[in-house]
């Protein structure tokens, strides 16, 4: 498929902290078939998995008394340093502010008002991920929140993003799709009560990513077998797909979807 073009407020960018990256890119080598292209000095060491020659993902190493071992996602910002002013405005904190990384684009790192971290990226000669919703790559994320209306309200104000609900037995499912957008096939990504899956409750508010896949049951199966742990046994989601959740060998959490057939 041509290269993602992104809109303001859609996830562009995801990396992986953790305190060994060659372990890790023997996991995700393993899972989704990702070649690590490794980072020199001039970007402190921070790397690219690619797939089929397109870019998935970045990773960096995060020594364990740094931080835990965890995927972020980052959000399309035209103005890095004035969605960080937003930030502030809304109720949020700046984890890091806004910085130049060299000539590929402008980062910046903030928790929402709820204590989810995420990030966001202005892009430079750099314009984000290289392949998205294909099998290896970034589909979704969900982002797991004490307050799910507070934090759709914070993220209104920050990036103007959309939401509706979609029913599930049980009970229903807030989708969120960028501003200007009036209909699902541009969601990206929804936010859940923190407390409602158990598997993600521990780890406080946070956003998962999901990855694409063709097999869900076979992914779980070489997950394990790779040394990760399976979170939530491959569950079907009707008109959704077949999900299951991980953390890999060093408790970095993520999820992977067979999207349901189109119809």
């Amino acid at each position: 498929m041509p290269d993602p073009v992104f809109v303001t407020g859609a996830p562009n960018w995801i990396d992986l902290g953790t305190p060994d990256v060659e372990a890790a890119t023997t996991f995700y080598n393993g899972l989704f078939g990702w070649d690590l292209v490794p980072g020199g000095p001039e970007t402190g060491g921070y790397g690219t998995y690619r797939l089929r020659d397109s870019t998935v993902a970045g990773v960096m190493t995060v020594p364990e008394d740094q931080g835990k071992p965890a995927w972020s996602v980052y959000f399309q910002t035209p103005d890095a340093d004035a969605t960080a002013r937003t930030v502030e405005q809304a109720g949020g904190t700046a984890a890091f502010p806004p910085m130049d990384v060299l000539d590929y684009g402008r980062m910046g790192g903030f928790t929402d008002n709820t204590g989810g971290y995420f990030g966001v990226w202005q892009p430079g000669t750099n314009p984000g991920l290289g392949m998205i919703m294909e099998p290896g790559s970034l589909i979704w994320s969900e982002l797991y929140t004490p307050d799910v209306p507070s934090a759709a309200a914070f993220f209104h104000t920050v990036f103007g993003w959309q939401t509706s609900q979609m029913d599930f037995p049980g009970g229903s499912y807030t989708v969120v799709r960028p501003a200007g957008t009036d209909n699902d096939e541009s969601a990206f990504g929804g936010l859940v009560p923190l407390g409602q899956v158990p598997s993600e409750s521990a780890a406080g508010p946070h956003w998962l990513p999901y990855f694409a896949v063709d097999d869900t049951d076979a992914t779980v199966s070489a997950a394990e077998r790779l040394g990760g742990r399976v979170t939530m046994a491959a569950t079907d989601l009707p008109e959704v797909g077949r999900i299951a959740t991980f953390a890999d060998p060093a408790g970095a959490a993520f999820a992977v979807i067979r999207p349901a057939p189109m119809p």
